[in-house]
């Protein structure tokens, strides 16, 4: 594993978010299984360091060359999940484009160039005693090691999932084993449009007393979300995704519009300041 210049104490950046030091590490595959027709679900052995991940980072994952496709740029890739008895970290991807194509292609016992963890996760310092998730696709992927996290400090959480069919809804027993209340809806079973989710949002932050909203990728349910806990006193966090170039804030190709406590606009990289931002400064993208 090869180290980068790591800070010997955690650094705080200029809004006031934590840097913890960042490695460069081969790890090895063991599995990196279709879930469906559309997602993979890839597993490595990772070393201390990468363990360490909270909820809402990422890691930089190095694409291999697959025949006449050579992505040049890492893939940013949320965590999935951190076992770290078995020392392992999970990742849940949609592949679409050649980066996602060539990392479908690795096989068990191959091994993965990785850089992270990366960002800033969700924050769960304020201890709400209740969290509403809602997750469309592989927004999911994010969403589900907070899950994991705040069953671990005794938070409740309701999750609504949202796809376009049945077949393409997943994690649903491993959120519900973790104690996650889980609801779905889906574009087949004509539930899953804004207005319909909405109506469910509000039903349950209301009967559960919703203390956190927490999202991520689409910018639909972002903006229901940003409205709704306008109107509830309810604060959310979202998680961003982005292309990014470096993934260490050098680069800015990942920077995006936001308010700040002044109303103001101010521009923001998605790599070091986010992921997760909160859904209060956000704007439509």
């Amino acid at each position: 594993m090869t180290k980068l210049d790591a800070p010997s104490k955690l650094a705080v950046g200029r809004t006031g978010q934590i840097f913890t030091p960042v490695a460069e590490m081969v790890c090895p595959v063991l599995e990196n299984q279709w879930v469906n027709g559309e997602y993979k679900h890839l597993v490595v052995e990772a070393p201390a360091s990468a363990l360490a991940a909270k909820p809402g980072q990422f890691f930089h994952l190095l694409c291999r060359e697959v025949g006449d496709a050579a992505p040049y740029l890492r893939r940013p890739m949320s965590v999935y999940r951190i076992d770290p008895t078995q020392k392992r970290i999970e990742f849940l991807y949609k592949v679409t484009g050649e980066g996602t194509k060539a990392l479908s292609e690795l096989e068990p016992g191959e091994e993965l160039n990785m850089l992270g963890p990366l960002g800033q996760g969700f924050d769960l310092s304020a201890k709400p005693k209740h969290i509403l998730m809602l997750a469309r696709g592989v927004g999911l992927a994010t969403l589900a090691p907070l899950a994991e996290a705040a069953q671990g400090q005794g938070i409740m959480v309701d999750a609504i999932l949202s796809a376009r069919s049945s077949e393409a809804l997943m994690s649903i027993d491993y959120l519900r084993q973790s104690g996650t209340n889980v609801t779905t809806v889906t574009d087949e079973n004509g539930d899953s449009d804004v207005g319909k989710v909405e109506e469910l949002v509000r039903v349950i932050a209301v009967e559960k007393g919703t203390e956190l909203f927490a999202t991520c990728g689409s910018n639909r349910l972002l903006q229901m979300l940003r409205k709704i806990g306008g109107e509830l006193g309810i604060p959310g966090q979202v998680a961003l995704e982005q292309q990014m170039g470096c993934g260490l804030g050098m680069c800015y190709c990942c920077v995006l519009p936001f308010k700040n406590t002044a109303d103001e606009i101010e521009y923001r990289r998605v790599c070091i300041d986010g992921p997760v931002f909160k859904i209060e400064e956000a704007v439509s993208w």
